[in-house]
């Protein structure tokens, strides 16, 4: 599979999962609402940065983000 698609799936599927909105994923990453949706929608990658921020908040690995592993 495609990891940009693997990322944007898995992020939706956690943000569900935490129950936490889009907007409330924006803010925590401090981006626009439109920037957090085009990693939904992978259309964009998020930074080193951003990607460290969401392993955290989701609690689970670099790797399992991207679809390197399995949680």
């Amino acid at each position: 599979m495609n990891n940009l698609y693997t990322l944007s799936d898995r992020i939706k599927k956690l943000r569900l999962q935490y129950g936490y909105t889009q907007k409330y994923m924006a803010e925590k990453l401090e981006i626009s609402y439109q920037s957090y949706q085009a990693y939904e929608y992978g259309k964009t990658l998020p930074s080193l940065e951003n990607f460290i921020k969401l392993a955290d908040l989701f609690d689970v690995s670099l790797d399992y983000l991207i679809g390197r592993k399995e949680y």
